[in-house]
C-alpha cells in the first residue's frame, strides 16, 4: 500500500519525527480500490451474461433454422445458456451479500477483498469455461467436415484467448494480493 500520504508528527519529548497514518486518506484509498473492484466485477459479470446468453441464442437459432442441425452446436448452445444462468445467479448472490459489510475503514477493506476474491474466482471460471466451448466448436467443425485450416485458425484463436485470460487473471490476483497485504499491515498496527 502506498503510504506517501503519511504526515510527519514531531515528538516533543525526544525531538524525533514520528509518522502517523492519515486515516481519511487511507480510507479514501480503500474506497477507491473497492469501487474499482466493484466496477470491474459488474462489467465482467454483465459481459459474461450477455455474451453467453447472446451466443447461446445465436448458435441455437443458426443451427435450428439451418439446413442440417449439428448436435455439438446444440450442446454448445445449452452449455452457454447454462453458463449465463449460473453467472446471473452468482451475480444475484454477490449483490445480496453486499449488506453484510459495515461502512468502516476495515469493513470497506474486507468488502474490497471479498470483491477481489470473487473477481479472481470469476476470472478463473471464465478461463476454464473456454475449454468446453473450444471442445464443442472443434467437434462441430469436425462433424461438418470443414477444412484443416479452419480448425487450425480456431485452435490459434483459443490459444490466444487462453493467453489473454491468463494475463487478465494475473492482474486480478495482484490486486487481491495488494489488498491482503494492506489488511495484514493494518492488523499488525492495531
Amino acid at each position: 500500500m502506498e503510504f506517501e500520504e503519511m504526515k510527519k508528527i514531531w515528538d516533543s519529548q525526544n525531538n524525533e519525527p514520528i509518522y502517523g497514518i492519515n486515516e481519511k486518506a487511507l480510507h479514501n484509498r480503500i474506497l477507491s480500490k473497492k469501487n474499482q473492484a466493484l466496477h470491474i466485477t459488474n462489467i465482467s459479470e454483465l459481459l459474461g451474461i450477455v455474451a453467453n446468453m447472446g451466443g447461446a441464442c445465436l448458435i441455437f437459432g443458426i443451427n435450428f433454422f439451418g439446413q442440417k442441425g449439428n448436435v455439438f452446436m446444440y450442446l454448445l448452445s445449452a452449455w452457454m445458456f447454462t453458463t449465463a444462468l449460473y453467472l446471473l445467479v452468482s451475480r444475484i448472490r454477490r449483490r445480496k451479500a453486499f449488506a453484510r459489510f459495515d461502512r468502516s475503514m476495515l469493513g470497506d477493506l474486507h468488502h474490497a477483498i471479498s470483491l477481489a476474491t470473487y473477481q479472481v474466482r470469476f476470472s478463473r471460471l471464465m478461463r476454464w469455461n473456454a475449454l468446453p466451448i473450444a471442445i464443442f466448436v472443434f467437434l462441430g467443425i469436425w462433424d461438418k467436415g470443414k477444412p484443416v485450416w479452419v480448425a487450425s485458425g480456431v485452435l490459434i484463436f483459443f490459444v490466444l484467448v487462453n493467453y489473454a485470460a491468463g494475463w487478465e487473471h494475473n492482474i486480478y490476483e495482484r490486486k487481491k494480493l495488494e489488498l491482503e497485504i494492506l489488511q495484514k499491515k493494518l492488523e499488525n498496527e492495531g
